[in-house]
């Protein structure tokens, strides 16, 4: 069991970090930002084609996919996001006929499924009458989590906007949104802590 956690939280975190870097260097300042994954002047590319605002677009959803998959907070969900998203990257590779990218998309793909798949028992609800019932070591989630997750991200995103004007703040932003929304489960245990403390 602690091989499969290990193994998933793995998967999560490379796919997240993957996609994450990947659209903020499509959207960054002259595209300043490390990512392994390309290509980073897709928006130029397809620019004559009228095509730029679907590449940020692309970009932006990759950022927040990213963000849920890192950030483990709603993993599953980013992870879900995912596959419309290599599904949709996947054939444009083809359509394009970019050499190799196809093969490395495909990769990306059947690691996002492996990733499901090992969370079926909560997602047969959408084909199942199988309810799920959550183990009880399983974290209790609360507003005031929620609410510093969001800004997290909120953080996150504006440091695109900021690379523009100055680029060393950026960066802070990034990361700074990235540490706060780990934070969320301390949140969680002080609001928890709260509550018992009132009603005892």
């Amino acid at each position: 069991m602690r091989f499969v956690r290990f193994w998933r939280t793995a998967l999560a975190l490379f796919l997240g970090l993957t996609f994450f870097t990947s659209g903020m260097a499509k959207l960054y300042y002259q595209h300043q930002f490390w990512g392994w994954i390309g290509p980073v002047w897709l928006a130029e590319k397809l620019q004559p084609f009228q095509l730029g605002l679907y590449v940020a677009f692309v970009a932006a959803s990759q950022i927040v996919t990213g963000f849920l998959l890192i950030t483990r907070r709603f993993w599953l969900l980013g992870a879900v996001f995912l596959v419309p998203m290599l599904a949709n990257i996947l054939f444009v590779t083809i359509s394009l006929q970019w050499a190799g990218t196809p093969y490395v998309v495909s990769v990306l793909l059947s690691m996002n499924v492996a990733l499901l798949l090992s969370e079926y028992r909560r997602l047969r609800v959408l084909w199942s009458e199988a309810a799920y019932v959550p183990p009880p070591t399983q974290p209790v989630r609360t507003i005031k989590g929620h609410i510093v997750w969001g800004t997290g991200l909120l953080l996150t995103l504006s440091a695109v906007p900021v690379s523009y004007v100055a680029l060393p703040l950026s960066y802070w932003l990034a990361l700074g949104g990235i540490v706060l929304a780990w934070c969320s489960p301390f949140a969680d245990s002080y609001s928890l802590s709260r509550l018992k403390t009132t009603t005892s």
